[in-house]
């Protein structure tokens, strides 16, 4: 199987500090919001779970400093129906981008929380594979090669250009989900 993280990008959270590993997975969380709010923003009884979603993304960017409360955003974000084990699986394609959006902010916070370098490459995994799917399904981009050269910048961009690319990319994406919902 291909190695979905790049080995230079994960030996590089591996050799770097904790502000490196918060600024990559927030910048990769960004990126997979859209997928989680744009498709939730709208069903009823998931206001609480959209606005807590836009504030742990919100929160990560504080690379200077661990979460004070890591270990209790993990425990509710754990809680989301995307992570709940189900007997018909995950079929729609809402709820699948969905998915990958919770888990990949999960392991955000894990990695933020404790300076995990290995929860910041599955962080960025699970962005690549979200990807690799929407390419797949004929999303008309190279979202993987996006994703790629995306997780290198977050490793040494400026925070406020890393920002700013990530939100756009996440607009893209999301653009793409909704090309591949039913009307």
């Amino acid at each position: 199987m291909e190695k979905l993280v790049q080995g230079d990008v994960a030996e590089a959270l591996r050799d770097g500090s904790g502000e490196a590993i918060c600024l990559y997975v927030a910048a990769c969380a960004e990126r997979m919001a859209p997928l989680f709010m744009g498709v939730r923003a709208n069903v009823p009884g998931r206001e609480s779970d959209v606005e807590f979603y836009a504030e742990s993304v919100r929160d990560l960017w504080c690379a200077d400093r661990p979460l004070a409360d890591a270990a209790e955003r993990v425990r509710l974000v754990e809680r989301f129906p995307e992570l709940q084990p189900s007997e018909e699986g995950i079929t729609d394609v809402a709820d699948t981008y969905a998915y990958f959006a919770v888990l990949s902010l999960r392991h955000a916070l894990l990695a933020h929380g404790w300076g995990s370098a290995d929860e910041a490459v599955s962080c960025g995994h699970i962005a690549l594979t979200a990807m690799g799917m929407l390419d797949r399904d004929g999303a008309g981009a190279d979202l993987v090669a996006e994703e790629r050269r995306l997780q290198s910048l977050s490793l040494n961009g400026d925070t406020a250009t890393l920002w700013d690319t990530s939100v756009t990319a996440g607009r893209e994406r999301f653009r793409a989900v909704l090309s591949r919902l039913p009307r």
